[in-house]
């Protein structure tokens, strides 16, 4: 009597490489969802009806050795108020055009004179964005 062996070997799927790209997958999502903060305050802003962004005309800038600069000139505190005006006149070219005066000041500078010149720009019909370094 003959017996044959009987090989009973079960096939097997090669998954090292798949269980490589699993790890690299969910450490990737553990990741992502680390950096994505659910702590932030969900606020309801407004949109507005149009993409258009104001231009920003006339640059103010105050160090923290509090000097004033008009662009990338310097002045002198005193004329502050006067070349402001003149460069606020320069950019309307029609009564119905309004600039922006964008207000750099150092958080080391005085808020009085940034809102002496934020004050001062209102009244003269521009925009003011104040940001603070």
């Amino acid at each position: 009597m003959k017996f044959r062996k009987k090989h009973n070997e079960a096939s097997e799927v090669f998954t090292d490489s798949l269980n490589d790209i699993l790890f690299i997958l969910l450490m990737f999502f553990l990741i992502v969802a680390t950096l994505a903060n659910p702590n932030v305050v969900k606020v309801g802003l407004p949109r507005g009806t149009k993409d258009t962004k104001a231009k920003q005309n006339i640059m103010v800038s105050i160090d923290k050795e509090q000097n004033y600069y008009i662009g990338s000139t310097k002045i002198d505190h005193v004329q502050i108020d006067t070349l402001l005006l003149r460069e606020i006149e320069k950019y309307r070219k029609t009564p119905l055009d309004t600039p922006t005066v964008v207000i750099n000041a150092d958080t080391a500078s005085y808020y009085g004179e940034v809102f002496r010149i934020m004050r001062l720009s209102k009244k003269s019909g521009a925009k003011v964005v104040a940001t603070v370094k």
